[in-house]
């Protein structure tokens, strides 16, 4: 798909350039336009380059002779149809009619593609990482959300995508875990022991830790022969992780993500070289026993190994970057992890930088960074006892209410056994998964089942109802993926109307708004124009017929092919769109 916006950018950084060849990188700013009288898109550099020739050329110059000019210097092309200058130096652009009828034309005989990329990448995600023994909280959930979904986006523009699960898996806590497990079930090694709930035995653990000055200093011998692989301990830290594993699984299972884990034990035999790699180029200083890192520009500085010779979460992070930059050889690694680790990444980052692992300006190392989870009282998210709330209880009770909003409807009346159950989970994890990401992910969000479930404003549920309710007008009216295949190839799609024209327009948006993302990696501005698209096809819908029926039989006389064929692409889009979101749509609702 032609991303629209790029064309337009193309084109007028062209005429820019032969207008001006002397300045330095002038502005350019094209976007599309708030109101049909300023045509379908507006190129805002004129105003731009006047400040620029004032300060640099110390010339009086007006913003419409400019713009008079840069008009003037716009090379041939298959999009524009005309150019006006407004106000002061404003260039208002109106597409082509024929131009963007053979887009929508494109998109309905290939399907949505993704824009043209430059090169395949190779990106690294670093995402959910929940803690072994310990449940996945609704602080998981987030980083399990947006992770995902990025995912999906540099997939489908073709990106190679690696999907990390950087578990912690390693460190002092299994010290007291396993010596709890050789008292709790001595004949662990042949008999698999029955830990159902690994919550409590994580918490008796802790409890007896804090407790007994015995047990602790058994969880410490543990915690050493763990380190030195002695088999025994390995078998028993694998135990562990196994039970917790499959509880992960659950939940992976029901949002539907895919993860390759790796967790921080993966690095371990790294570390040592970590250590002697900073010592030789002179970057590390012993403090109290301690070997730190100092980072210019950064105020805490990196602890890379203890007074005890132990490593930390600073040694393993920078063995985990240096294994994505060398090993994976990523062009962007992506950590998507909450904004109270944005001062340590940045450490790291700058740490690895610094070194000379990778250069900024050829490779692309970020933090993803998200807010938390807040309930309806705007405080941390919590059960009323005070508990994190559990991931794997919200979702149930995600479930429930969307089959209690459903049967509200009665929907249960309509559809069949299976057809309400896909509804529910699509509902209930769509809605859960979207409100999430319909937030600019930087800001703490309020989480309420009553507003996600809502089926009015931007939610899942308004949207999943409107392209359900897209899918069944071709369905009414007897028409088949065959009818509009061939429709597609043959037909003119005709954009008279008005709003056949803002919709049309709106569709062939889609590339520009992956681009954006791309570029920023917040999600919600593919939120935003999803609900954009459902609420200018309503427009659309409202005002000019697809079907025409007889008003005394309900007979259908005559089909728009065209119109149905605007309904099929709006469609598409939309499916590509919740496909990204990780939303899964059904067909009858």
């Amino acid at each position: 798909m032609i991303n629209i916006n790029g064309r337009l950018q193309k084109l007028f950084g062209e005429a820019i350039k032969a207008a001006y060849p002397d300045l330095e990188n002038p502005p350019l700013a094209v976007t599309p336009s708030q109101q049909p009288k300023f045509g379908d898109y507006q190129c805002n550099s004129a105003m731009g380059i006047t400040q620029m020739l004032q300060k640099t050329k110390e010339q009086k110059v007006n913003p419409r002779e400019i713009a008079d000019n840069i008009v003037k210097n716009i090379p041939d092309n298959e999009c524009i149809a005309k150019v006006e200058i407004a106000g002061p130096g404003f260039i208002n652009v109106h597409l082509r009619e024929d131009f963007v009828s053979k887009q929508l034309s494109n998109l309905l005989v290939n399907g949505v593609q993704p824009p043209a990329i430059e090169k395949r990448k190779r990106v690294v995600v670093d995402f959910s990482s929940p803690n072994i023994a310990k449940e996945m909280h609704v602080g998981h959930l987030r980083s399990t959300i947006i992770g995902d979904s990025m995912c999906r986006l540099f997939e489908f523009v073709g990106y190679d995508v690696l999907r990390l699960n950087h578990l912690g898996d390693w460190g002092t806590q299994f010290g007291m875990l396993i010596a709890h497990l050789q008292d709790k079930f001595p004949d662990y090694l042949t008999v698999s022991p029955p830990i159902g709930d690994l919550q409590a035995f994580y918490k008796e653990s802790k409890r007896r830790f804090d407790t007994e000055e015995e047990f602790k200093k058994r969880a410490y011998q543990c915690v050493v022969l763990l380190q030195s692989k002695n088999p025994d301990f390995i078998k028993a830290w694998k135990l562990i992780c196994d039970v917790s594993r499959k509880e992960f699984q659950k939940i992976y299972d029901s949002l539907d993500i895919t993860l390759i884990e790796r967790g921080e034990s993966y690095y371990q035999d790294m570390m040592k070289d970590i250590v002697q790699e900073f010592e030789e180029r002179g970057f590390v200083q012993v403090d109290d026993g301690r070997k730190i890192v100092f980072v210019p520009g950064c105020s805490v500085p990196l602890t890379i190994m203890k007074s005890d010779g132990g490593f930390t979460y600073d040694t393993s992070d920078l063995a985990a970057l240096k294994q994505r930059l060398f090993e994976e050889k990523a062009d962007i690694v992506v950590y998507v992890v909450d904004s109270g680790q944005s001062v340590h990444l940045q450490t790291v980052f700058a740490a690895a930088q610094m070194i000379g692992w990778y250069d900024p300006k050829v490779t692309r190392v970020v933090h993803a960074a998200f807010g938390v989870v807040l309930g309806e009282d705007k405080k941390k998210f919590k059960t009323r006892s005070g508990d994190t709330v559990r991931l794997i209880d919200l979702l149930d009770e995600g479930l429930k209410r969307s089959m209690d909003k459903l049967k509200d409807k009665e929907r249960d009346k309509v559809l069949t056994a299976e057809e309400l159950k896909a509804a529910q989970t699509s509902v209930a994890f769509g809605c859960i998964k979207y409100a999430d990401l319909s937030h600019n992910r930087m800001n703490d969000y309020i989480f309420s089942f009553d507003k996600m479930l809502d089926d009015r404003g931007n939610t899942a549920a308004y949207l999943l109802y409107a392209f359900t309710r897209i899918r069944a007008i071709a369905r009414l009216a007897n028409i088949d993926e065959e009818m509009l295949q061939k429709a597609a190839r043959e037909a003119d799609l005709i954009l008279d109307h008005e709003k056949e024209w803002k919709l049309g327009k709106c569709i062939l948006r889609f590339p520009e708004i992956l681009q954006k993302i791309l570029d920023d990696l917040l999600l919600h501005t593919l939120c935003d124009y999803l609900y954009e698209l459902a609420t200018t096809f309503t427009e659309f819908y409202d005002n000019c017929y697809c079907v025409e029926k007889d008003r005394q039989t309900g007979k259908i006389v005559k089909v728009n092919m065209w119109r149905m064929l605007l309904c099929e692409a709006t469609a598409a889009v939309m499916a590509k769109g919740f496909d990204i979101l990780g939303i899964k749509p059904v067909q009858k609702m």
